[in-house]
């Protein structure tokens, strides 16, 4: 039965309940980010007014400073060039990137050895990685910090990499080997006795039928590694720091030395792109979580 007849044989008050409930879910989560983007266009007297909150949508202190323009790009000028946030960016996308990378390929093959594996250990692999996984990662970093030190490698970028890629790791290890429990283990054989080796049947024939998984898998790696703060905080240096450390930087003394127009601006030029991500893989993304939850 189609959602459409369901929807019609259900009584008129209650479709309007639904809907009105749904559209109000809605604007209650989607508001926060278009203030925030509204405000990143005013000045700060403005969109963070003790007078009356009409100063924000009106600009009135923004009219004033900017010849009776209500909105401004001062923010974003001051964050992108002023502080150099593209340089942030810029060490963003390596960061994420690598780690997404590297967990994938790592997280692929080993779920897949051990998804496939009869043997006892792969259980207490799989134990090991939780218990690591779920440890709070401000104590992994500060255990790091010493030897980094000592071996003049804290501050640059391969670094806070491969502890992203070890935290992470877990996780993926976990995810991928649910995803693979799902994918009967005939199609491996069938692979192979066609001629494939173990690692042929796995790339031709499991990694096309499982792609949703990785996306997923993709997906979260990517996002744990784009918004961490605790370790790009304390193992990257003023220079390398990412997007994250770099707004917080912004907020440290605002009243001082800092601009939190800077941070604002800041911060939706961070949060835009994983809407388009988000956006551009939600087909991959619902396929994904529906096939690991599923064993066949």
């Amino acid at each position: 039965m189609s959602d459409a007849s369901v929807s019609q044989k259900r009584p008129l008050g209650l479709n309007v309940l639904i809907y009105a409930f749904i559209a109000l879910w809605v604007v209650l989560a989607a508001f926060p980010f278009f203030w925030t983007v509204w405000g990143s266009f005013k000045v700060e007297p403005d969109f963070f007014s003790r007078e009356s909150w009409w100063n924000a949508i009106f600009g009135t202190y923004t009219k004033a400073q900017n010849d009776g323009n209500a909105f401004t790009g001062n923010g974003y000028y001051g964050a992108w060039v002023t502080k150099e946030f593209w340089r942030a960016v810029g060490n963003t996308a390596i960061v994420t990137v690598s780690v997404t990378v590297i967990s994938l390929t790592l997280g692929t093959l080993g779920g897949y050895a051990l998804a496939r594996s009869g043997q006892r250990y792969a259980f207490w692999i799989l134990i090991i990685a939780l218990v690591f996984r779920a440890m709070p990662h401000i104590t992994l970093v500060s255990g790091y910090l010493l030897p980094f030190f000592q071996l003049n490698i804290w501050g640059v970028l391969p670094t806070s990499i491969i502890v992203l890629v070890a935290i992470n790791q877990p996780f993926t290890l976990w995810m991928l080997h649910s995803f693979f429990l799902s994918i009967p283990k005939d199609l491996d054989e069938s692979a192979m006795v066609d001629g494939c080796s173990r690692f042929e049947a796995f790339r031709r024939v499991i990694i096309p039928v499982m792609w949703p998984g990785v996306v997923t898998t993709g997906l979260f790696s990517f996002l744990l590694a784009y918004n961490d703060f605790a370790v790009t905080s304390m193992l990257l240096s003023s220079d390398n720091q990412t997007m994250v450390p770099k707004i917080s930087s912004f907020l440290g003394s605002v009243q001082e030395q800092g601009n939190v127009m800077f941070a604002v601006a800041a911060v939706v030029s961070a949060t835009v792109p994983l809407f388009i991500l988000v956006l551009f893989f939600q087909r991959q993304i619902v396929s994904g979580l529906t096939a690991g939850a599923v064993k066949g």
